[in-house]
């Protein structure tokens, strides 16, 4: 350190800082991102810190994916003046990351002497997940943590690697490391004792996270959670347009009555807004598969109770969510650039355009039909009327769900093929009613079911998963929507009129 430096006593997080700046230069940019690796800022680190509820005596804490230590470093200036004493367990790979860890523990173990908190460190350099398993499945296993604070890697995992194989062996399936590594911290948590993590959001729905959801749902009780109003603030030097909740859990205690939902536009806001949510909002007994709504104030709440009480579901409309057949590299010999003689229109992404559909597409980038022939028949569907979403949204797009209407006029023919990044709605493997798929449109487009959405969703791919667990009005209710829509150009306003006259 400079001699300022020793003039002016830095605090453990600004230690951290100093340290994961330095680690950061250090580090390969690119098998950073490979591995999933970003690190919390001093203020992340705070924010983490300060939703821990239970700061005195005794805490035996885990970091893994510790990093430089900047939430160990955190957690240590939060405590230290009411602990007793600190048993630091952390994990790290790295051995760059390693050598600045090091550094600021030692930090941390003079602050903990100078503050008369008794201090013990680890510091395990194994894979947090094969360790944890074998930990888990040791002969005469107690849990030895009351606190676990994480930022773990966000990586995919494969379906047939090592991980999942790991996982397997303590009956738990997901397929992210950051679910995996949160998920195995529970499993090692002491009741009674508490866990904070930063994470993406997208475990909050889906069929990829229902193990992860199970586990955290069934054994903890879901306290806080914060959310960042810009997807680039909590990882602002890392780039990273993940959007990340933090969330504040208590193994084996009961379900609390409610949530704490704050809001920020970054770590630093000096007044988050604070909301306090029913549990009842957040996780609905009527979702089997429990996803977690993040509401923020009044108005999401409004919009959960009027979207999420609405009457039907798709298989009680008699209709499905399915993604598109055509997945186009497997097919390259029976494409089309051009609609010609024994083809039939092949509907991309880029056909859906201002909530209709423009086909075909002059000079496209991707093909405008399929070749009809024995090897594409399991391809198609019947020509009609569908309508059609993208399973991929722009992040300027200014609805996540943006339906288009396919109908049997668009080409004189007898199927149809719709692409695989696109999802359609059918009356089970048939075309629509046309009244039916007309309100159909009209709901799918309306802010009510974008901002429900995005209560439930944190990112921009729209699955047909997501489109069945929807709540849908009757089927009588959306024809009489269809039937008011007056209107030739996609309009919100007139849309969202005909949903307030509706509903």
């Amino acid at each position: 350190m400079t001699k300022l430096a020793l003039e002016i006593p830095l605090n453990l997080n600004d230690i951290a800082d100093v340290n994961r700046v330095e680690a950061n230069g250090n580090l390969d940019e690119k098998l950073r991102g490979k591995l999933g690796q970003f690190m919390s800022s001093s203020s992340v680190s705070m924010l983490l810190a300060d939703m821990f509820e239970n700061v005195e005596g005794e805490h035996r804490l885990l970091d893994a994916g510790a990093g430089v230590g900047s939430l160990t470093a955190a957690f240590v200036e939060r405590v230290k003046d009411s602990a007793t004493s600190i048993e630091s367990t952390c994990f790290e790979l790295s051995s760059v990351m390693a050598h600045y860890l090091g550094d600021t523990l030692d930090q941390c173990s003079n602050i903990c002497e100078e503050s008369n908190v008794q201090w013990g460190q680890t510091v395990i350099e194994e894979d947090f997940i094969q360790h944890s398993v074998q930990t888990l499945l040791s002969e005469g296993f107690t849990p030895s943590y009351n606190k676990a604070i994480l930022n773990p890697p966000y990586l995919k995992i494969s379906a047939k690697g090592e991980e999942r194989k790991a996982l397997k062996q303590v009956y738990f399936e997901t397929g992210n490391l950051y679910s995996a590594f949160v998920g195995l911290a529970i499993m090692l948590l002491e009741d009674g004792g508490e866990l904070v993590a930063i994470t993406p959001r997208s475990f909050c729905n889906g069929p990829y996270f229902n193990d992860f959801r199970k586990l955290l749902l069934d054994t903890c009780s879901i306290n806080k959670i914060h959310v960042f109003n810009s997807r680039k603030s909590a990882f602002k030097a890392d780039k990273v347009l993940q959007e990340n909740v933090v969330y504040h859990l208590t193994k084996g205690e009961v379900q609390r009555d409610t949530v704490i939902v704050s809001s920020g536009s970054c770590a630093e806001d000096p007044n988050p807004f604070v909301y306090e949510v029913p549990f009842n909002k957040v996780v609905s007994e009527n979702n089997p598969d429990k996803f977690i709504h993040i509401i923020t104030d009044d108005e999401e709440q409004s919009v959960a109770t009027r979207a999420g009480s609405l009457p039907c579901s798709l298989e009680d409309l008699g209709i499905q969510a399915s993604t598109g057949k055509v997945v186009d590299f497997r097919t390259k010999e029976n494409l089309s650039s051009d609609f010609v003689d024994g083809s039939v229109p092949l509907i991309f992404p880029q056909h859906l355009q201002k909530c209709a559909i423009e086909w075909p597409i002059k000079n496209a980038k991707k093909p405008n039909a399929l070749l009809n022939n024995d090897s594409t028949a399991n391809l198609m569907v019947q020509n009609g009327t569908y309508v059609l979403t993208r399973r991929l949204t722009a992040k300027e797009e200014k609805r996540r769900i943006v339906a288009s209407i396919y109908t049997a006029d668009i080409a004189d023919v007898e199927v149809v093929g719709f692409e695989n990044k696109t999802n359609y709605f059918h009356a089970l493997g048939k075309p629509l009613h046309d009244g039916l798929a007309k309100g159909l449109w009209v709901f799918l487009n309306s802010s009510l079911v974008d901002k429900y959405f995005r209560q439930m969703n944190g990112h921009t791919q729209v699955n047909a998963t997501d489109l069945r667990t929807l709540r849908y009005p009757t089927r009588e209710q959306l024809i009489d929507m269809g039937k008011a829509v007056d209107f030739e150009e996609f309009n919100q306003e007139y849309v969202d009129h005909i949903i307030e006259n509706f509903l």
